[in-house]
């Protein structure tokens, strides 16, 4: 029956005919046939009668009866394939969304609609027209993209950035674009690099609307997550110690991961990176390291540029925007417990092994293990990517959140195979 096809973000997602239906509308063609078939063999075959008449109104009768069996196979096709129809636009995102309703902003109407090559099709892709990439979960939250959506074209963006971070958190990736200008902030106080590593960053380089806090003071007295706790403070708090002195055996000193790649590390990627310090450390080593980072609760990604590092404002949902085998290493914390079902850290997990190169390092650094379950899940799963393990310890430290209780947390630094 054919496939559709789907621009989403940096690529295509192909989704074939729902097999269910297709089965069952093919079942219902032959049907069909069979039906019309014997119908016709009855109507030729049948004893002929006394007279000319009576044979010409049972052949009539028996053609009624095709007829009217025909029709109904018909319909219920013609049902099947409606309901078929419903769900591709399930499966599909924004080609779901009803441009038609009145609450949907006329930008938004306009940004979905296909542009055709004005030279027709590109001889080196094939294709014919451009697709605007939007997330195809943005039909759940319609009205909230509207919402987004709706300001005064060349006018000031409307200071919505928490609309944005919204639509992302529920799957709305990658966002449409908008013809409207951002609000600017003045950056007062910026350090230059490597100065900027270490320095405080002034409360003025970054945009408060929307945080419960104003100020970094006020950040600094926050438990944001396991791996944020005052982690704004980089001259009075344990920020510029880590990775640098350890404080459990789980804690794993950076130039000890380094020596493990054989001088071998450039480019890393950190996972729910915080506040930067990871790619802070990196960079006095010569390592430049990426962090991915959404402004949950405080502005991490502008602190994060404001130390003259590389922000990626990204959730974990949306795949990542590299190219294959990139990375020479890749860091993550407990930031990797996505929940949800074992699949969804299955398709993350893959993610990362693919933009990680042959050799390239994985380092889990503290990995909160909520049950005796969860850590031999995890350990299941990486086993079965062959990674060897280079370093590997389970250990317990006190819940740094403020509970006082012991928790078992897993560290381990694995080398991504050769595989055939």
């Amino acid at each position: 029956m054919g496939s559709v096809s789907l621009k989403i973000g940096d690529g295509t997602a192909r989704f074939k005919r729902t097999s269910l239906c297709s089965s069952a509308v093919n079942t219902l063609m032959i049907f069909c046939v069979i039906i019309t078939n014997l119908f016709a063999l009855y109507a030729f075959t049948s004893s002929p009668k006394n007279d000319h008449t009576e044979l010409l109104h049972q052949a009539h009768k028996n053609f009624s009866l095709i007829s009217e069996q025909v029709s109904l196979i018909l319909r219920e096709i013609d049902i099947s394939q409606k309901k078929l129809a419903q769900m591709e636009k399930e499966l599909l995102g924004y080609q779901s969304i009803d441009l038609s309703r009145p609450n949907i902003a006329n930008e938004l109407k306009l940004f979905l609609q296909r542009h055709q090559l004005p030279l027709g099709k590109d001889s080196k892709t094939g294709i014919t027209e451009m697709v605007p990439s939007v997330g195809h979960s943005c039909e759940k939250s319609s009205d909230l993209l509207s919402q987004y959506m709706n300001y005064k074209v060349f006018g000031p963006c409307p200071d919505d950035w928490s609309v944005a971070q919204k639509l992302i958190l529920r799957g709305c990736e990658p966002l449409p674009r908008r013809r409207c200008f951002a609000k600017s902030v003045s950056k007062v106080g910026l350090h230059p690099f490597p100065a900027s590593l270490w320095k405080p960053v002034g409360n003025k380089t970054v945009n408060w609307s929307g945080l419960s806090c104003k100020n970094f003071e006020c950040l600094n007295g926050k438990k944001l997550s396991r791996d944020c706790i005052s982690c704004f403070d980089l001259v009075n708090g344990y920020e510029n110690q880590r990775f640098i002195k350890s404080r459990s055996k789980n804690d794993f000193l950076i130039d000890d991961v380094l020596a493990l790649g054989s001088g071998g590390i450039q480019i890393g990627l950190d996972v729910g990176g915080g506040s930067g310090s990871f790619a802070s450390i990196m960079a006095d080593r010569n390592v430049t390291v990426i962090t991915n980072t959404l402004n949950i609760d405080a502005p991490f990604s502008e602190f994060i540029a404001a130390r003259g590092l590389f922000p990626l404002y990204l959730s974990l949902d949306h795949r990542f925007p590299f190219y294959d085998n990139v990375f020479d290493l890749v860091h993550a914390a407990s930031v990797l417990d996505v929940g949800g079902k074992a699949e969804k850290l299955e398709f993350l997990m893959f993610d990362i092994d693919r933009i990680l190169r042959v050799g390239g390092l994985f380092w889990l650094d503290n990995f909160y293990c909520a049950n005796e379950e969860k850590k031999k899940a995890l350990t299941r799963l990486i086993e079965r990517f062959g990674y060897k393990k280079l370093k590997w310890v389970v250990g317990e430290k006190v819940d740094n959140l403020g509970s006082g209780k012991y928790e078992v947390v897993l560290s381990a630094v694995l080398q991504k195979p050769i595989r055939v």
